[in-house]
């Protein structure tokens, strides 16, 4: 999708479900399920709605689970996931309005694989045209300011393709491009 809506999440899902029922239809599946949970309606999810209107099953949800409910499960139950941090789509890496193109998702994901590559492991790298926002844990705000850290990131997000490369003083949070927002939520 190169057009970046404030619903792009809406339909996405949307597209992608009404794809997934007809392979359902086709399988004689009676159902679909994903994996949503309980924190995902404490934020702007226009993607949840194309969910209830195609009828798709959310067990997590259904069963009031958190993260961390599904967090304690698996490492209950052994795991190797169960710590794993969460990573959303790449599109919400994008400032609404900002046309979504393979270019700028593979520098998006080259800069991320970078900062995983430097052992930082709850981030985004958000796009703001040929600006990188980085979100890190505040905790991190030194490693990360390390000089040989700091500068080795400049140069290859250069190389990239970012102009200019940035920390966000308010540190990593889920759907912080939905700050500028002035909707209610959707479910």
């Amino acid at each position: 999708m190169v057009k970046n809506p404030a619903n792009r999440c809406y339909l996405c899902k949307s597209a992608i479900f009404t794809q997934l029922k007809k392979i359902a239809l086709e399988k004689g599946f009676n159902h679909i399920v994903e994996g949503s949970n309980l924190d995902d309606l404490g934020d702007y999810r226009p993607g949840l709605q194309a969910l209830s209107e195609q009828n798709i099953k959310s067990p997590l949800r259904d069963c009031n689970f958190s993260k961390q409910d599904i967090r304690d499960i698996s490492k209950e139950m052994g795991l190797p996931t169960w710590d794993k941090p969460s990573f959303a789509c790449l599109a919400s890496r994008f400032v609404y309005g900002e046309s979504i193109t393979k270019e700028k998702l593979m520098m998006v994901d080259k800069a991320e694989q970078l900062l995983l590559d430097l052992g930082f492991e709850q981030f985004r790298v958000r796009i703001h045209d040929k600006l990188a926002r980085i979100e890190i844990l505040p905790e991190d705000f030194a490693k990360i300011m390390a000089d040989e850290v700091r500068q080795k990131i400049v140069k290859e997000f250069a190389d990239i393709g970012f102009t200019y490369t940035t920390l966000d003083l308010k540190g990593y949070r889920t759907g912080s491009m939905n700050e500028v927002l002035k909707k209610p939520r959707t479910i």
